[in-house]
């Protein structure tokens, strides 16, 4: 880990075709995340975000890579009004978080047996990233939950 990237690494008793299922297709990411991607996962698509009610899309979140079963990797998405009142963001940290240059994310797997060993590493500024290290641990649990076990994982 660096001051501009988090990097968390898992192991998934699963395919690598099962999960990148569980990562671009929308009915699996809103059990185990609470948002729906929309868009065609090609290179140089826009990815729309639909999240607790919220829309949120723009020209620059766009998909950046996408070999299925092997590597993902879009642009984050963009801190509106709307994200931020669904998701309990103050005005203050929405603002601080649109000063700061656009992340990315990237998703790559591997597979190492009856698994896949899941790296995702998090590019961004500060106070993305301050919010990122508490929140992929969840979101990365829950996806191993929901694969391994067919259930999503509780929410707290």
């Amino acid at each position: 880990m660096t001051g501009n990237e988090f990097v968390y690494t898992t192991y998934i008793k699963t395919t690598p075709e099962r999960l990148w299922e569980a990562l671009t297709d929308p009915g699996s990411t809103r059990r185990y995340w609470g948002v729906a991607f929309e868009t065609d996962w090609r290179p140089g698509s826009a990815v729309t975000w639909h999240e607790e009610g919220a829309t949120t899309s723009d020209p620059e979140q766009v998909v950046l890579a996408a070999e299925p079963g092997r590597c993902l990797s879009y642009t984050w998405h963009t801190f509106t009004p709307e994200w931020a009142r669904v998701t309990g963001v103050d005005e203050e940290t929405r603002v601080r978080l649109l000063r700061e240059p656009r992340s990315k994310v990237t998703f790559d797997l591997e597979p190492v047996g009856e698994a896949v060993r899941l790296t995702v590493v998090h590019e961004g500024g500060e106070v993305l990233l301050g919010m990122s290290r508490h929140g992929w641990p969840h979101v990365l649990s829950g996806l191993k939950t929901l694969l391994e076990t067919g259930a999503p994982l509780p929410t707290t």
